[in-house]
């Protein structure tokens, strides 16, 4: 769809797919998630329209020639200039590889990853049923991934019955010892839970130890940035604050 494409037109102005964009970016994340959703965006073009609408009826009223319109311009150009000035200081800021290395390598104790796992399950109303679903599976008359789709309660039937990954303590206590204890690629069950029976399949494994470089590298990054933009933020503070209020 072309950011260009005119949306509506207000007399002389034009709102396109452009405006609702940057519009969408002036949200707060938790509402930028649904940018995508048709009337979550129909409803912003409305917003624009109104805005439009109103600054027309403004201009007619000559709301332009009173002291209140130059005092709030003069403040939205203040505002305007200031956060100019702080992207300025900021994006100024960067962090470097070795700095990023430094910092694993000081830090390796808080880089801790706990043993986990990974499995596929398949969870049934009782023991009975979970047998014949397992005979299924181990006589290669249906795989793990065709059982859960057709024979499973949960929810994550509609991936295979694919859990993911997820440490100790995510699970209720019976799956977790399990499903810890499970050889990869082993048909662990019956396993009885509050929620039923249950057939696992452990697919992968990662002993508990110290997370690699490459792992954690966007994260220490994004907080090393964040300690060096506020630094940089608050030494132009200070830097200002003696040059303009000798």
């Amino acid at each position: 769809m072309s950011e260009t494409k005119i949306l509506e037109t207000i007399g002389d102005v034009n709102i396109t797919e452009a405006d609702v964009d940057a519009f969408v970016k002036t949200l707060p994340a938790e509402q930028r998630q649904y940018a995508s959703n048709p009337m979550y965006r129909q409803q912003i073009l409305q917003q624009l329209v109104s805005m439009v609408l109103f600054s027309k009826y403004a201009l007619e009223e000559k709301l332009d020639e009173t002291k209140e319109y130059d005092k709030l311009l003069e403040d939205a150009k203040r505002d305007i200039l200031a956060q100019l000035a702080v992207d300025k200081v900021v994006g100024s800021v960067s962090v470097s590889d070795d700095e990023i290395n430094k910092f694993y390598e000081d830090n390796k104790a808080s880089f801790k990853k706990d043993e986990t796992v990974a499995a596929k399950h398949i969870l049934v109303k009782d023991e009975e049923e979970c047998n014949k679903v397992k005979a299924a599976i181990e006589s290669g008359e249906k795989t793990f991934e065709e059982a859960a789709s057709e024979f499973s309660t949960c929810p994550s039937k509609s991936k295979g019955g694919d859990l993911g990954e997820f440490g100790h303590g995510q699970m209720v206590a019976e799956f977790d010892e399990a499903a810890f204890k499970a050889e990869v690629d082993e048909l662990v069950g019956p396993v009885k839970t509050q929620f039923g029976c249950h057939l696992i399949k452990v697919y992968d494994k990662k002993e508990a130890g110290i997370a690699p470089l490459d792992d954690v590298k966007a994260q220490i990054k994004a907080r090393l940035l964040q300690t060096k933009q506020s630094k940089a933020f608050s030494d132009k503070v200070a830097e200002l604050h003696e040059k303009y209020c000798k």
